[in-house]
Protein backbone atom coordinates (compact mmCIF):
# COMPACT_ATOMS: atom_id res chain seq x y z
CA UNK A 1 0.00 0.00 0.00
CA UNK A 2 1.46 3.35 -0.99
CA UNK A 3 2.06 5.90 1.95
CA UNK A 4 1.35 9.25 0.76
CA UNK A 5 3.39 12.44 2.18
CA UNK A 6 0.03 13.40 3.40
CA UNK A 7 -0.70 10.81 5.56
CA UNK A 8 2.80 10.86 6.87
CA UNK A 9 2.59 14.38 7.65
CA UNK A 10 -0.43 13.75 9.84
CA UNK A 11 0.61 11.00 11.95
CA UNK A 12 4.08 12.79 12.44
CA UNK A 13 2.04 15.87 14.19
CA UNK A 14 -0.55 13.33 15.89
CA UNK A 15 2.58 12.05 17.43
CA UNK A 16 4.35 15.36 18.23
CA UNK A 17 1.23 16.94 19.88
CA UNK A 18 0.99 13.41 21.78
CA UNK A 19 4.46 14.21 23.23
CA UNK A 20 3.91 17.67 24.07
CA UNK A 21 0.41 16.77 25.77
CA UNK A 22 2.23 14.24 27.72
CA UNK A 23 0.30 11.55 29.78
CA UNK A 24 0.81 12.65 33.33
CA UNK A 25 -0.78 15.29 35.83
CA UNK A 26 1.65 18.07 34.32
CA UNK A 27 -0.12 18.55 31.11
CA UNK A 28 -1.55 21.81 30.43
CA UNK A 29 -5.02 20.28 30.24
CA UNK A 30 -4.26 18.83 33.86
CA UNK A 31 -3.14 22.20 35.15
CA UNK A 32 -6.43 23.72 33.50
CA UNK A 33 -8.43 22.13 36.19
CA UNK A 34 -9.19 23.57 39.37
CA UNK A 35 -9.06 21.27 42.48
CA UNK A 36 -7.99 17.98 43.05
CA UNK A 37 -8.24 14.29 41.67
CA UNK A 38 -10.46 11.23 42.07
CA UNK A 39 -10.62 7.52 40.87
CA UNK A 40 -13.34 6.44 38.43
CA UNK A 41 -13.97 2.67 37.78
CA UNK A 42 -14.54 2.30 34.32
CA UNK A 43 -14.24 -0.68 31.38
CA UNK A 44 -10.13 -0.59 31.53
CA UNK A 45 -10.00 -0.49 35.38
CA UNK A 46 -9.31 2.51 37.41
CA UNK A 47 -8.80 5.83 35.74
CA UNK A 48 -7.80 9.25 38.05
CA UNK A 49 -10.07 11.78 36.57
CA UNK A 50 -10.21 16.22 37.76
CA UNK A 51 -12.96 16.72 40.51
CA UNK A 52 -13.84 19.60 38.29
CA UNK A 53 -13.11 18.88 34.44
CA UNK A 54 -12.84 21.63 32.14
CA UNK A 55 -12.21 20.49 28.66
CA UNK A 56 -14.22 17.34 27.77
CA UNK A 57 -14.38 15.86 24.97
CA UNK A 58 -17.07 13.15 24.07
CA UNK A 59 -16.35 10.51 21.27
CA UNK A 60 -20.32 9.14 20.92
CA UNK A 61 -23.95 10.20 21.01
CA UNK A 62 -24.73 8.78 24.76
CA UNK A 63 -21.05 9.90 26.41
CA UNK A 64 -22.64 13.36 24.39
CA UNK A 65 -26.42 13.17 26.01
CA UNK A 66 -24.78 12.38 29.17
CA UNK A 67 -22.94 15.47 29.34
CA UNK A 68 -25.82 17.36 27.97
CA UNK A 69 -27.98 15.87 30.68
CA UNK A 70 -25.65 16.62 33.67
CA UNK A 71 -24.96 20.48 32.50
CA UNK A 72 -21.52 19.89 31.18
CA UNK A 73 -20.97 21.42 27.23
CA UNK A 74 -17.91 19.34 26.04
CA UNK A 75 -15.29 21.52 23.86
CA UNK A 76 -15.36 19.01 21.24
CA UNK A 77 -17.56 15.46 20.44
CA UNK A 78 -17.96 13.47 17.40
CA UNK A 79 -21.17 13.60 15.12
CA UNK A 80 -22.96 10.27 14.00
CA UNK A 81 -22.74 10.69 11.02
CA UNK A 82 -19.90 12.38 8.20
CA UNK A 83 -20.92 15.70 7.36
CA UNK A 84 -24.09 16.01 9.71
CA UNK A 85 -24.16 18.26 12.79
CA UNK A 86 -24.94 17.05 16.21
CA UNK A 87 -27.98 15.19 16.54
CA UNK A 88 -31.38 17.72 16.09
CA UNK A 89 -32.92 16.52 19.41
CA UNK A 90 -30.58 18.24 21.57
CA UNK A 91 -30.99 21.86 22.23
CA UNK A 92 -29.30 24.06 20.06
CA UNK A 93 -27.71 26.40 22.58
CA UNK A 94 -26.45 23.49 24.41
CA UNK A 95 -24.52 22.08 21.58
CA UNK A 96 -23.43 25.90 20.41
CA UNK A 97 -19.72 26.34 20.09
CA UNK A 98 -18.77 22.51 20.76
CA UNK A 99 -16.21 21.50 17.72
CA UNK A 100 -16.73 18.64 16.00
CA UNK A 101 -13.90 16.76 16.37
CA UNK A 102 -14.64 13.99 13.57
CA UNK A 103 -17.27 10.70 13.27
CA UNK A 104 -18.32 8.03 15.98
CA UNK A 105 -15.82 5.45 16.02
CA UNK A 106 -13.27 7.51 13.41
CA UNK A 107 -12.20 10.89 15.07
CA UNK A 108 -10.04 13.34 14.18
CA UNK A 109 -6.58 12.37 16.99
CA UNK A 110 -5.44 16.09 16.22
CA UNK A 111 -8.28 18.19 16.78
CA UNK A 112 -8.66 16.37 19.67
CA UNK A 113 -5.28 17.16 20.66
CA UNK A 114 -5.47 20.68 19.74
CA UNK A 115 -8.82 21.11 22.26
CA UNK A 116 -6.36 20.29 25.13
CA UNK A 117 -9.45 18.19 26.77
CA UNK A 118 -8.69 17.10 30.81
CA UNK A 119 -11.05 14.30 30.00
CA UNK A 120 -12.18 12.35 27.46
CA UNK A 121 -15.49 10.00 27.50
CA UNK A 122 -16.02 7.28 25.11
CA UNK A 123 -16.59 3.41 25.01
CA UNK A 124 -14.10 0.29 24.04
CA UNK A 125 -17.44 -0.71 21.20
CA UNK A 126 -15.99 2.67 19.46
CA UNK A 127 -12.17 3.34 20.18
CA UNK A 128 -10.48 0.33 22.03
CA UNK A 129 -8.26 0.61 19.90
CA UNK A 130 -7.51 4.17 20.54
CA UNK A 131 -7.52 3.79 24.54
CA UNK A 132 -3.68 3.55 24.55
CA UNK A 133 -3.68 6.95 22.38
CA UNK A 134 -6.65 8.85 23.49
CA UNK A 135 -5.17 8.44 27.28
CA UNK A 136 -1.87 10.18 26.47
CA UNK A 137 -4.21 13.13 25.80
CA UNK A 138 -6.07 12.80 28.88
CA UNK A 139 -7.66 10.92 31.04
CA UNK A 140 -10.25 8.53 28.77
CA UNK A 141 -12.81 7.44 31.12
CA UNK A 142 -14.42 4.36 28.88
CA UNK A 143 -18.10 2.19 29.30
CA UNK A 144 -17.89 -1.54 27.98
CA UNK A 145 -20.40 -0.64 25.10
CA UNK A 146 -23.15 1.53 24.58
CA UNK A 147 -26.81 1.62 23.95
CA UNK A 148 -28.93 -0.99 26.03
CA UNK A 149 -26.84 -0.67 29.61
CA UNK A 150 -27.19 3.43 28.89
CA UNK A 151 -28.34 3.48 32.87
CA UNK A 152 -25.27 2.63 34.28
CA UNK A 153 -23.07 3.82 31.43
CA UNK A 154 -24.94 7.30 32.55
CA UNK A 155 -23.78 6.45 36.25
CA UNK A 156 -20.04 6.16 34.97
CA UNK A 157 -20.33 9.58 33.10
CA UNK A 158 -21.71 11.57 36.43
CA UNK A 159 -18.99 10.18 38.08
CA UNK A 160 -16.55 11.12 36.05
CA UNK A 161 -17.73 14.56 35.51
CA UNK A 162 -17.80 14.79 39.44
CA UNK A 163 -21.95 15.05 38.64
CA UNK A 164 -23.00 12.78 40.85
CA UNK A 165 -25.71 14.47 42.27
CA UNK A 166 -27.00 16.08 39.35
CA UNK A 167 -27.33 12.73 38.41
CA UNK A 168 -29.63 11.80 41.47
CA UNK A 169 -32.12 14.79 40.08
CA UNK A 170 -32.11 13.09 36.65
CA UNK A 171 -32.91 9.81 37.54
CA UNK A 172 -35.67 11.30 39.49
CA UNK A 173 -36.98 13.30 36.90
CA UNK A 174 -36.91 10.18 34.72
CA UNK A 175 -38.92 8.34 37.49
CA UNK A 176 -41.44 10.66 37.94
CA UNK A 177 -41.94 11.33 33.61
CA UNK A 178 -42.64 7.58 33.13
CA UNK A 179 -44.98 7.64 36.09
CA UNK A 180 -46.69 10.39 34.43
CA UNK A 181 -46.73 8.62 31.11
CA UNK A 182 -48.18 4.57 32.62
CA UNK A 183 -50.91 7.02 34.16
CA UNK A 184 -51.81 8.44 31.11
CA UNK A 185 -52.17 5.15 29.24
CA UNK A 186 -54.50 4.16 32.09
CA UNK A 187 -52.32 2.56 34.57
CA UNK A 188 -49.74 -0.36 34.80
CA UNK A 189 -52.22 -3.23 33.76
CA UNK A 190 -53.59 -1.15 31.11
CA UNK A 191 -50.15 -0.32 29.53
CA UNK A 192 -48.73 -3.50 29.83
CA UNK A 193 -51.77 -5.01 27.37
CA UNK A 194 -50.33 -3.00 24.42
CA UNK A 195 -47.51 -4.70 22.44
CA UNK A 196 -44.75 -1.75 21.23
CA UNK A 197 -42.85 -2.49 18.51
CA UNK A 198 -39.82 -0.88 16.69
CA UNK A 199 -39.00 -1.00 12.87
CA UNK A 200 -35.91 0.78 11.25
CA UNK A 201 -35.52 1.04 8.03
CA UNK A 202 -32.06 1.78 6.69
CA UNK A 203 -30.20 3.19 3.53
CA UNK A 204 -27.38 0.10 2.48
CA UNK A 205 -28.68 -2.52 4.87
CA UNK A 206 -31.40 -4.87 5.88
CA UNK A 207 -34.72 -3.42 7.58
CA UNK A 208 -34.07 -3.59 11.49
CA UNK A 209 -37.03 -5.21 14.18
CA UNK A 210 -35.61 -4.16 17.40
CA UNK A 211 -35.08 -6.59 20.50
CA UNK A 212 -35.14 -6.44 23.99
CA UNK A 213 -31.47 -5.39 24.34
CA UNK A 214 -31.82 -2.24 22.86
CA UNK A 215 -32.02 1.60 24.21
CA UNK A 216 -35.54 1.99 23.12
CA UNK A 217 -36.91 -1.50 24.18
CA UNK A 218 -35.57 0.05 28.00
CA UNK A 219 -37.89 2.83 27.69
CA UNK A 220 -40.80 1.27 26.89
CA UNK A 221 -40.77 -0.88 29.61
CA UNK A 222 -40.13 1.33 32.18
CA UNK A 223 -43.56 2.69 31.18
CA UNK A 224 -44.82 -0.81 31.40
CA UNK A 225 -45.88 -1.63 27.79
CA UNK A 226 -45.23 -4.81 26.40
CA UNK A 227 -43.15 -6.13 23.46
CA UNK A 228 -44.40 -8.65 20.84
CA UNK A 229 -42.98 -11.69 20.77
CA UNK A 230 -40.97 -11.18 18.16
CA UNK A 231 -38.59 -8.93 19.99
CA UNK A 232 -37.29 -12.00 22.05
CA UNK A 233 -36.26 -13.56 18.58
CA UNK A 234 -34.46 -10.65 17.96
CA UNK A 235 -30.94 -11.74 18.67
CA UNK A 236 -28.60 -10.23 16.02
CA UNK A 237 -25.89 -7.93 17.47
CA UNK A 238 -26.37 -9.33 20.89
CA UNK A 239 -29.98 -9.17 21.09
CA UNK A 240 -30.14 -5.66 19.78
CA UNK A 241 -32.60 -6.30 16.64
CA UNK A 242 -33.48 -8.65 14.33
CA UNK A 243 -32.54 -8.08 10.35
CA UNK A 244 -35.13 -8.87 7.53
CA UNK A 245 -35.82 -8.57 4.05
CA UNK A 246 -38.70 -5.96 2.73
CA UNK A 247 -40.50 -8.87 2.03
CA UNK A 248 -40.42 -9.54 5.97
CA UNK A 249 -41.28 -6.56 7.49
CA UNK A 250 -44.50 -7.85 8.74
CA UNK A 251 -42.61 -9.63 11.51
CA UNK A 252 -42.84 -6.31 13.19
CA UNK A 253 -46.28 -6.25 13.76
CA UNK A 254 -47.30 -5.49 17.09
CA UNK A 255 -50.45 -3.69 18.46
CA UNK A 256 -48.41 -0.18 18.11
CA UNK A 257 -45.64 0.33 16.07
CA UNK A 258 -42.83 2.85 15.93
CA UNK A 259 -41.00 2.80 12.72
CA UNK A 260 -38.28 4.95 11.50
CA UNK A 261 -35.60 5.69 8.62
CA UNK A 262 -31.71 5.64 8.46
CA UNK A 263 -30.78 7.73 5.52
CA UNK A 264 -33.31 8.92 2.87
CA UNK A 265 -36.81 6.66 3.29
CA UNK A 266 -36.70 6.69 -0.68
CA UNK A 267 -33.26 4.63 -0.42
CA UNK A 268 -33.94 2.79 2.86
CA UNK A 269 -37.27 1.06 1.56
CA UNK A 270 -39.20 2.91 3.86
CA UNK A 271 -41.28 5.05 1.32
CA UNK A 272 -41.91 1.89 -0.90
CA UNK A 273 -42.87 -0.39 2.29
CA UNK A 274 -45.32 1.74 3.58
CA UNK A 275 -47.38 1.71 0.47
CA UNK A 276 -46.98 -2.20 0.01
CA UNK A 277 -49.50 -4.57 0.81
CA UNK A 278 -47.55 -5.81 3.52
CA UNK A 279 -47.41 -3.27 5.04
CA UNK A 280 -50.69 -2.34 5.11
CA UNK A 281 -52.47 -5.57 6.46
CA UNK A 282 -50.43 -5.03 9.56
CA UNK A 283 -52.32 -4.96 12.58
CA UNK A 284 -50.99 -2.06 13.64
CA UNK A 285 -51.43 0.01 9.90
CA UNK A 286 -54.83 -1.27 10.04
CA UNK A 287 -55.84 0.35 13.71
CA UNK A 288 -53.84 3.42 12.69
CA UNK A 289 -51.49 2.81 15.09
CA UNK A 290 -48.38 2.89 13.22
CA UNK A 291 -46.44 6.17 14.27
CA UNK A 292 -42.95 7.56 12.37
CA UNK A 293 -40.29 8.82 14.62
CA UNK A 294 -37.46 10.50 14.04
CA UNK A 295 -33.74 8.08 14.04
CA UNK A 296 -32.00 10.79 15.45
CA UNK A 297 -33.97 10.59 18.92
CA UNK A 298 -35.67 7.02 19.13
CA UNK A 299 -32.10 4.85 17.77
CA UNK A 300 -29.12 7.70 17.13
CA UNK A 301 -29.76 9.40 20.53
CA UNK A 302 -29.26 7.56 23.55
CA UNK A 303 -29.76 9.15 27.14
CA UNK A 304 -32.01 10.97 29.52
CA UNK A 305 -32.04 13.80 27.46
CA UNK A 306 -32.98 11.60 24.19
CA UNK A 307 -35.88 9.73 26.63
CA UNK A 308 -37.63 12.81 28.23
CA UNK A 309 -38.35 13.86 24.87
CA UNK A 310 -39.24 9.99 23.48
CA UNK A 311 -41.67 10.35 26.69
CA UNK A 312 -43.42 13.17 25.79
CA UNK A 313 -43.72 11.62 22.15
CA UNK A 314 -45.02 8.05 23.49
CA UNK A 315 -47.82 10.10 25.49
CA UNK A 316 -48.74 12.40 22.81
CA UNK A 317 -49.08 8.59 20.18
CA UNK A 318 -50.48 6.66 22.83
CA UNK A 319 -53.48 8.71 24.53
CA UNK A 320 -54.56 10.13 20.52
Amino acid sequence: MKVTSTAVGTALAVASALTLTGCGSDSDADKGAKGGTHTVQTANGPVKVPDDPKRVVVLDTAELDSAITLGVKPVGATTAQPGKPFLDYLPEDKVKGVKNVGVIAQPNMEKIVSLKPDLILTNKERGASRYDELSKIAPTVMTKTTGYPWKENFQVHAAALGKKAEAKKVLADYAAHTKKVTKALGGRKKAAGIEAGVIRFQEGADTRIYGEKAYIATILKDVGLSRPPVAAQAKDYGGLAMDVSPEQVDKGDADVVFYTSYGDPKKSGEAKSVKSPLWKNMRAVKADRAFHVKDELWIQGIGYTAADKILDELEADLTK
